[in-house]
């Protein structure tokens, strides 16, 4: 198989096991276009504060989330774009949580002001419908993770930092309540989105564990 390395900077394909890049053909450079996007997404956290997000680039993240699969076509997807004091009244709520169960006080200070560190915050939700089975909120869940990839993707495309956050915000009902979720609603990203300062080093990935059945 042809493989190319699209190089943004000056233009050119650069190829492998291809001298001529002309021998390409469209669907191995569009190939080698998402594979060049894919590698240049970063979880990133150094994010410009004062440089906001435009809400219409969030609205197009957001469908292009939609666009994963989605079985039943159940339309799980529910999203909420915090900024300016809602990211500290989210930092508040976590920290109440903590604070309950008597947390370190350093920790409970990190947590009222780490989602100041970007500005936009969106959190990302499964709805379910009333009735819903396991096998169909566990499928709908898949369906929110795939979107956020999406997501993620596009914002890398538009030239956004992002990070995908997690952890115990996602199963606070204040953190619903404050997202204008509904309490059955699961919460399964707090994505950091915002303009980068610099870049992140290039992590090491491992070969795929693929094996071939025939």
């Amino acid at each position: 198989m042809k493989s190319v390395e699209l190089v943004k900077s000056v233009g050119l394909v650069k190829t492998v096991g291809v001298h001529n890049p002309g021998d390409l053909d469209p669907t191995a450079i569009e190939l080698a276009r998402f594979e060049v996007l894919a590698r240049r997404r970063r979880t990133n956290l150094r994010i410009d504060v004062e440089r906001p997000v435009p809400v219409e680039l969030v609205r197009r993240l957001c469908n292009v989330a939609q666009w994963a699969p989605n079985h039943h076509r159940s339309w799980p997807w529910r999203f909420a774009a915090l900024t300016g004091d809602a990211r500290r009244r989210l930092g508040a709520v976590v920290a109440e949580d903590l604070r309950a169960a008597a947390a370190a006080p350093e920790k409970i200070a990190k947590a009222e002001g780490k989602y100041l560190r970007a500005p936009l915050m969106l959190a990302v939700a499964v709805g379910h419908g009333a009735g819903d089975g396991e096998e169909r909120r566990v499928e709908d869940r898949d369906a929110v993770a795939a979107g956020v990839q999406n997501l993620l993707l596009g914002a890398t495309a538009a030239g956004l930092a992002s990070y995908w956050g997690s952890g115990a915000v996602l199963g606070l009902r204040g953190v619903r309540a404050l997202c204008g979720f509904a309490p059955t609603d699961t919460l399964v990203a707090m994505i950091y989105l915002g303009y980068p300062l610099g870049d992140v080093a290039v992590p090491t990935r491992p070969d795929p564990i693929l094996h071939l059945v025939s």
